[in-house]
């Protein structure tokens, strides 16, 4: 347990410094809208390239990280449609709730693999990146928008235009082209990618929104218990049934037990969602994931 809170705490204490510097205005209240931008933008997804260009891609666990995957988003999805048929949820609550159970913290998930498990497990969290961001943002944008028609160009066009994604597929062009990055750009790219994490720890901490948490309690805390307990337990049972290796396994768990991203707040307002309760949901499954990680991890462990 001692080795992962050493690991795992100087990344909650990045969230805990956003929070607190953005409180007190430090450095403007204006700095914290740019500062995400430019690492949505270009150091993280300088990160991704770096990670998928160098990348081993006929590594065998990729076909068995695909088909976990796949199978482990399907299963959730079947859930959370039954659970809509159920309980009548309109669009706007529905791509909520979908959001908070699918999409995930990618900040803070590999700064905790960084830490904890190294090149190797960069590598393995670099390719269930390029498997999971586009599936969890079609199902994100498709979810907002279920009260109506869906066109192929609104679903598509978030997907396109992601950044994110655009890196992943321009890393693994890249791997599987045999372009050599020499020169410096592999320095340079390091640099940026270096920035990355903390920059991003720092952001979600300036998003945190305790004031959110008032009011629907219930589906606030329900949401995370199916985000942060949920969601890893049927992560273990697919890694499991289809006989992982024990890193392959806990990644895979760890993706699906990190808290929803940031980032689908902004989807949420776009698509005419719950924005209120998506606030909520955030800054509730942050907090709580500072606890719920190492447990989670330690029992992974054993």
């Amino acid at each position: 347990m001692l080795p992962l809170l050493t690991a795992l705490w100087p990344l909650f204490a990045l969230i805990v410094g956003g929070f607190c510097l953005r409180r007190v205005n430090f450095p403007s209240e204006a700095f914290w809208p740019g500062a995400e931008r430019i690492n949505y933008f270009i150091l993280f997804p300088a990160l991704l390239f770096s990670s998928l260009a160098r990348a081993p891609l006929d590594n065998p666990a990729l076909p068995r990280l695909a088909l976990a995957v796949l199978l482990g988003l399907g299963l959730a999805w079947l859930v959370l449609l039954l659970l809509r048929r159920w309980l009548r949820w309109p669009a706007a609550r529905f791509g909520v709730f979908t959001q908070g159970s699918l999409r995930f913290n990618t900040y803070l998930g590999l700064a905790a693999i960084g830490s904890l498990y190294g090149a190797e497990g960069m590598t393995l969290a670099a390719l269930l990146l390029a498997l999971l961001v586009p599936a969890v943002n079609v199902l994100s944008v498709w979810s907002l928008s279920a009260d109506h028609a869906v066109s192929p160009g609104r679903l598509v066009l978030p997907i396109l235009r992601n950044p994110l994604i655009l890196a992943c597929v321009a890393g693994i062009l890249c791997n599987l082209s045999g372009f050599a990055m020499d020169g410096g750009s592999e320095r340079l790219l390091g640099l940026l990618a270096a920035a990355s994490l903390p920059l991003g720890l720092l952001c979600v901490g300036a998003a945190l929104k305790p004031e959110e948490l008032g009011g629907e309690l219930f589906a606030l805390f329900g949401n995370s218990l199916l985000r942060l307990l949920g969601m890893p337990l049927l992560a273990w049972c697919v890694a499991y049934g289809l006989q992982l290796p024990p890193l392959e396994r806990t990644l895979m768990v760890l993706f699906f037990a990190l808290p929803t991203a940031p980032t689908a707040y902004v989807l949420t307002r776009q698509l005419d969602g719950d924005s209120h309760l998506m606030a909520g949901i955030i800054t509730l499954q942050t907090l709580l994931a500072a606890l719920s990680l190492p447990l989670l991890l330690t029992l992974l462990a054993y």
